[in-house]
């Protein structure tokens, strides 16, 4: 039985990358698309990547980062397979290297019951090209993860957790179905359960 899964938000719950779509309004596109690639690869420490790819972000105003924010597709499949996961009584939960300005948004929209995140540092009502947070490493996820079980009582073969590169591999090693979702070579090595189509209804027919 499945009593905690924990979904990373970029090309997971959400069809491409929060950081593209910010850096598409700054001009920068091409810059970060190149890097997070890398990232997810696992050819580029996470933190570094996070910090060069931020620091690209610098000047675009507040607000239309929340817009962009607060617009992006959903993955198909998103919303019935988080339904049935709660159906069945698990906890659903977001862990995103990515942004709360994104992730808190569609947890709401979603009804998860709780998300991780990094926040985007702005100075006055513009991005200063800084971030922090909680999931800032390589390994956060892994540790945000064993954090949880440990709080909740629940066990590696209760976990279900789903992402698709280099740093969600911590957090699949902890999981007793983890799943590579339309993945990188790198976390599929870590993955019990592969789905290479982009809908996460594909994941139902190995919950039950």
């Amino acid at each position: 039985m499945i009593k905690l899964a924990v979904f990373d938000f970029d090309s997971t719950l959400m069809d491409g990358e929060t950081i593209d779509f910010l850096a598409q309004e700054c001009g920068a596109l091409q810059q970060v698309s190149a890097i997070t690639h890398k990232a997810m690869s696992g050819e580029l420490d996470f933190f570094e990547a996070l910090q060069k790819r931020v620091a690209l972000l610098e000047g675009l105003p507040l607000h239309k980062a929340k817009e962009i924010c607060h617009n992006l597709p959903l993955m198909q499949g998103a919303k019935e397979c988080i339904a049935e996961l709660k159906a069945i009584g698990a906890k659903i939960v977001c862990f995103s290297g990515g942004f709360s300005l994104a992730t808190r948004y569609f947890a709401k929209e979603l009804g998860l019951h709780a998300d991780f995140s990094n926040i985007l540092h702005a100075r006055g009502d513009v991005l200063s090209g800084k971030v922090g947070g909680d999931m800032m490493f390589s390994d956060s996820k892994g540790d945000m993860l064993a954090r949880l079980q440990s709080l909740l009582a629940i066990s590696k073969q209760e976990t279900l957790a789903i992402g698709d590169g280099a740093n969600d591999c911590a957090m699949l090693d902890r999981a007793g179905y983890a799943i590579a979702f339309c993945a990188k070579p790198i976390l599929k090595q870590h993955a019990n359960i592969i789905i290479d189509h982009k809908d996460l209804r594909e994941i139902l027919p190995h919950i039950h």
